[in-house]
């Protein structure tokens, strides 16, 4: 009987440690995969950008992905996680899209030495997250063309929603398209004041 009973003891105690187990954990990246971008090895022909650290909205700013669920409520995701803080992701993710959209690098950090570079700010606004519906951003932002006098930055403002499939994957993804989207619009005024013309915030 005794030994019985410590069986039963000890089938009690792993089932109960099972149904602590906590659920598994699943990590994002804003960040394009290398095929997204421009091809490999190719040599950069614009002029060099530095994009300076990016701000997100403080709610939003959090490891856990925040979504909305009906007109004013929020759910936040403990098993759904970005694999670095959403403003270094946003940061890396446009620097990517930008060195693409550009055809250029991005030389944060490095020494100007007084050659002509773009310096280029974004502050985002809104992050909204809506499974199976949209992911959405609105940003500020404004491109200067540095080593070339005194010349005034170009400042605009961005409001970019993309269609999402179900699921957390399908959201991420959404926001990747969303970024690479706005990276275009700072590229076409990027590039404007690179060759020395006009530059017109985007239309809408």
């Amino acid at each position: 009987m005794i030994r019985i009973a410590m069986r039963v003891l000890a089938v009690g105690a792993l089932s109960g440690l099972a149904g602590c187990a906590s659920p598994p954990l699943h990590f994002y990246t804003l960040v394009p995969a290398a095929g997204m971008t421009a091809p490999a090895g190719r040599q950069p022909a614009g002029l060099p950008f530095e994009l300076l650290p990016v701000s997100v909205p403080a709610q939003v700013d959090q490891p856990q992905l925040l979504v909305r669920q009906g007109g004013q409520g929020v759910a936040v995701l403990d098993g759904e996680r970005w694999i670095a803080p959403l403003g270094d992701e946003v940061r890396s993710a446009m620097s990517a899209d930008l060195a693409a959209a550009l055809d250029s690098h991005d030389v944060s950090g490095l020494p100007g030495h007084g050659k002509p570079r773009l310096r280029i700010r974004l502050d985002l606004r809104r992050f909204d997250s809506v499974p199976g519906n949209y992911a959405l951003i609105e940003a500020v932002w404004s491109v200067r063309l540095l080593g070339a006098g005194h010349a005034e930055p170009v400042a605009c403002s961005s409001r970019i929603r993309e269609t999402v499939a179900a699921g957390y994957p399908a959201l991420v993804q959404g926001h990747q398209r969303a970024l690479a989207r706005l990276a275009t619009q700072v590229a076409a005024v990027a590039r404007s004041l690179g060759a020395g013309e006009p530059a017109r915030c985007p239309a809408g």
